[in-house]
């Protein structure tokens, strides 16, 4: 793997973008999700819910996520006090 040096910090972030993706991208892309989702799986409420707003559903969808993120820490917590 070749190493490269940037001047700028932008620089370096612009080399990161691929902005002609081929089938190997999106299929790498699929793998790191699917990765993600064993590490971590995200179950949301079973069911449909009614919102006034966009704004609203996107506040609930952040609670949701925001009470996993909790308790996979109050998890590890747990575990390292144990151990």
């Amino acid at each position: 793997m070749p190493v490269y040096k940037f001047k700028t910090f932008e620089e370096a972030e612009r080399a990161l973008w691929n902005f002609n993706p081929d089938e190997a991208y999106y299929a790498r892309v699929a793998e790191l999700w699917n990765f993600a989702n064993k590490l971590s799986p995200v179950s949301y409420p079973r069911g449909i819910f009614k919102f006034r707003s966009l704004e609203e559903a996107n506040k609930q969808r952040e609670e949701w996520e925001l009470n996993r993120a909790r308790e996979i820490q109050s998890k590890r917590r747990l575990k390292a006090n144990k151990g």
